[in-house]
């Protein structure tokens, strides 16, 4: 059983900061990438920001410059730093995760709860 663990969201706004963090825990015996989407109302989940094993971090279009992930691989941690956040960012964000429970384990996508990211004035 692995637990994806969210905190950060909330209300800020135009031009304000948020940081989103996620813990994996669980019987885990790799993690090879963790990140996070998002899903507005009446829209597709999409992928805002990756960082995998390797590691190699990819950002969605339009929040580059604003946005950072970050991973601490020991902790199973991901961190998303999210900077200048424009009204088109207030979504539901979902941390997700790429995990093997066991060495034969082929790996599968586990997911967050979600946290509500609200910009408004």
């Amino acid at each position: 059983q692995v637990q994806l663990v969210e905190s950060g969201g909330g209300l800020v706004q135009p031009g304000g900061s948020l940081t989103l963090s996620c813990t994996a825990s669980g019987s885990i015996f790799s993690v090879s990438a963790m990140g996070w989407y998002r899903q507005a109302p009446g829209k597709q989940r999409e992928l805002v920001a990756l960082a995998t094993s390797d590691p190699i971090k990819t950002l969605r279009d339009s929040v580059k410059g604003r946005f950072r992930i970050s991973r601490d691989y020991a902790k199973n941690t991901v961190v998303l730093e999210m900077n200048s956040l424009k009204p088109e960012d207030s979504a539901v964000y979902y941390c997700n995760a790429i995990v093997k429970a066991t060495a034969e384990d082929g790996g599968g996508p586990y997911w967050g709860q979600g946290t509500q990211v609200t910009v408004s004035s």
